[in-house]
């Protein structure tokens, strides 16, 4: 039986966060997740050995307190833009939430953490700011000699409540047929992996003494290209429409008017990310013991379910049972 362990998780209310507690919790192990908003998130609170505390994970004090009898810390704390504040900005979600945490581990002799960062992680060479402050973070946490760290850098990670293929399903709706789509860096080079088999590393690397100190880069088992995979997403919602890829240029102009607008659902620092393909030089690591999932054994398990709900809604509608 492995070594049940006492895990506090920074951001695993998030997407990839819920479900690497619910791999832990069906493990046995005792969480505790630290959240802002403990109320929105009871489903979490359902499953047995997992507690929800509000906490400022910014505050260095609040964390050391939180750590006060724990041995394993997970950090899943990320930002996709910059908003200039201290905490909501790639600066203080990355690189100074890791000094942080660090710190707080080395006050309560935590040995154990394992960190999310992302693909291309480069402090020097990250063609965007958020991938330079992930590869800063990344450096951060493994020159510490007091605590064992192990971080994972996924390229863009899918499944059911994922903000990616629905986010591409959501635009395709509300785009009209007989207009194309403007996708900027429609070449960029993706290898999206099951956010199961995420989950699934975190939780096998916590013992494993091979994956101390390592950097692993997470793929899955095929790469699309952008254009790709928003093509496959209609296939699969039903909603097919005319793709139109932009170049570099437009590409940028796009991002450049899209960061001022509302929402800010592609600003130029996610354009700047874009410019290097987020695709790994080899397999998946044998050291987590399972091969990735496809993309086309999961994705319509969720996205094709979108397409069954429609009709459903026409039926009701022509049947007068949405009265």
């Amino acid at each position: 039986m492995s070594t049940l362990h006492r895990v506090c998780i920074l951001g695993g209310t998030g997407f990839v966060g819920r479900h690497i507690v619910a791999q832990l919790a069906k493990d046995k192990h005792h969480i505790k997740v630290l959240t802002r908003h403990r109320e929105r998130h009871r489903d979490l609170l359902v499953m047995p050995s997992v507690v929800l505390k509000n906490a400022n994970v910014h505050d260095v004090n609040a964390l050391k307190a939180e750590f006060i009898g724990y041995d394993v810390v997970i950090n899943l704390v990320g930002i996709l833009n910059d908003e200039g504040s201290k905490d909501r900005s790639f600066q203080g979600a990355h690189v100074e939430l890791a000094r942080k945490i660090i710190e707080a581990c080395r006050a309560n002799r935590i040995g154990r953490l394992l960190h999310m960062s992302a693909l291309n992680a480069d402090a020097g060479r990250g063609s965007s700011r958020y991938l330079r402050s992930k590869g800063e973070a990344e450096n951060l946490l493994h020159t510490n000699k007091d605590v064992r760290v192990t971080s994972f850098r996924p390229s863009v990670i899918y499944g059911p409540d994922d903000s990616f293929l629905n986010r591409f399903a959501g635009l395709l709706k509300i785009t009209p047929k007989l207009v194309p789509l403007p996708l900027a860096c429609p070449n960029s080079r993706f290898a999206p992996v099951y956010v199961e088999d995420i989950a699934k590393a975190f939780v096998k690397s916590i013992d494993n003494k091979a994956t101390f100190g390592k950097h692993y880069d997470l793929c899955g088992p095929k790469e699309y290209t952008l254009k790709e995979l928003v093509q496959y997403t209609g296939e699969l919602t039903g909603e097919k429409r005319m793709i139109l890829g932009l170049n570099q240029g437009l590409s940028k102009l796009q991002a450049i008017v899209f960061s001022v607008m509302p929402g800010k659902v592609f600003t130029f620092d996610n354009y700047l990310s874009l410019l290097q393909d987020s695709v790994c030089k080899e397999a998946f690591p044998q050291v987590f013991g399972f091969t990735p999932t496809a993309l086309e054994s999961i994705a319509p398990t969720y996205l094709a379910n979108k397409q069954s709900r429609r009709r459903l809604d026409v039926y009701r509608k022509a049947a007068r049972r949405d009265i």
